[in-house]
């Protein structure tokens, strides 16, 4: 009996100290779903990689499977075992559940977020193209992602979206107020990125951006009218920033102590605000020790996400009376899965005699609607019609008793 698990980490059970060390690259997903699968023996896997949350999805038979998942990603990410202690664990509905209030992003740091459904399409994608997907967890992202289009159409969840971007220019604006005079330094040039670029754009700050691949810098830097600087040469411009900002997919620190420490020298200490929202960190938290350097990482801005909550707050409990009904509507069809082998074996049995005998066809038109409907309720019409008692025995057949009743030979 196949069952759907999710087992993880995210910003609810772990600090981004231990999500960073389990953060995975896209090549790396890659190279782990298949690796994973065949050392656990699940039969279908998905990893969803974000900053807030490192999860898997998989169809498999029993738990003893998943734990295996576990040990087999830790020991891959050459981490402790001790670990576990931060992951969360769900099967069945309580799981599908899970995958749906993700999807729709209601289970967001900022809840009704727009960049998950990208990341979620993503992450399904990288699983197709490395063939750990099947029927069943096909059909869980499809559903997922039409419960993610029902809670934003049926729901005002997505109004007025936010992003963990706009939280971290919101802390900026808390601490520094007017941004109009205030220099701002983006680095990194992705999507996260770009929407905090947007928002200190409409904020009237003076940005600056410094990426690795200098095309996608200057791409960014003419879309935003705003200035570009060399990644290689931060060292010599860090001084002049009230602001920094960083969301790269650097795996060291692009921030050291040492370097933050020339730049307040060169600024005779003058406060500087530093903003890491990359997963891993890229500002090195010693920073912290710096007089007047200010270091905010991205579990420092769940107190304003909690504060946008507080207006969703409706509108959350509407999107989950949305996700309970399409698991509702997703179980009925996994029930119906574990019995399509025998609906087949119906419609074989029984073709010769639907194709002579109209009122039966009709009849068994009928009957097979009730079973899809309602698997478990028509457990001894299937019977019935596969001619077995309760222990799968053959019994005297339906056509015998047609026979008598219409007195005709079938």
């Amino acid at each position: 009996m196949q069952n759907i698990f999710v087992w993880g980490f995210n910003f609810r059970t772990a600090p981004v100290s231990v999500r960073e060390l389990l953060a995975c690259s896209k090549e790396e997903i890659k190279n782990l779903l298949p690796a994973i699968q065949s050392y656990s023996g699940v039969k279908e896997l998905v990893i969803l990689n974000t900053c807030n949350r490192v999860e898997f999805y998989t169809v498999c038979e029993d738990y003893s499977q998943v734990y295996a998942i576990v040990g087999n990603f830790l020991d891959i990410k050459n981490v402790s075992q001790s670990f576990r202690k931060h992951s969360f664990f769900l099967e069945g509905k309580d799981a599908l559940a899970h995958i749906f209030r993700v999807a729709s992003s209601l289970d967001s740091m900022v809840v009704g977020e727009s960049q998950i459904i990208s990341q979620f399409k993503e992450a399904f994608q990288i699983a197709r193209e490395v063939g750990t997907v099947g029927k069943i967890l096909n059909r869980v992202f499809e559903k997922a992602l039409r419960t993610a289009k029902r809670v934003r159409t049926e729901t005002g969840i997505g109004k007025n979206a936010i992003s963990v971007s706009y939280v971290a220019v919101e802390l900026a604006k808390q601490i520094f107020g007017n941004l109009s005079k205030a220099q701002v330094l983006l680095i990194g040039a992705g999507e996260m990125a770009e929407l905090a670029a947007k928002y200190f754009k409409k904020l009237k700050a003076n940005i600056f951006i410094a990426n690795r691949t200098y095309e996608r810098a200057l791409e960014l830097a003419k879309e935003l009218e705003g200035n570009l600087i060399v990644y290689n040469e931060l060292e010599d411009h860090l001084h002049k920033f009230d602001i920094v900002l960083l969301s790269t997919s650097a795996k060291s620190y692009v921030l050291t102590k040492n370097l933050v420490e020339k730049a307040m020298k060169k600024r005779d200490y003058k406060p500087m605000f530093i903003i890491d929202i990359s997963v891993p960190r890229n500002a090195e938290p010693d920073i912290n020790d710096i007089d007047q350097a200010f270091l905010y990482n991205i579990d420092d801005l769940k107190g304003i996400s909690q504060e946008n909550l507080k207006g969703r707050l409706r509108e959350k409990e509407k999107g989950e009376i949305i996700v309970w009904d399409e698991v509702e509507k997703f179980y009925r069809w996994l029930e119906f899965l574990k019995i399509e082998d025998k609906i087949v074996k119906i419609k074989s049995l029984w073709a010769d005699v639907e194709g002579r005998e109209p009122k039966f066809r009709k009849f068994l038109y009928h009957a097979l609607r009730e079973i899809k409907k309602d698997p478990i309720g028509s457990e001894k019409l299937v019977k019935i019609l596969l001619q077995e008692d309760d222990y799968g025995n053959k019994i005297r057949k339906l056509s015998d008793v047609y026979n008598r009743a219409n007195g005709t030979r079938i």
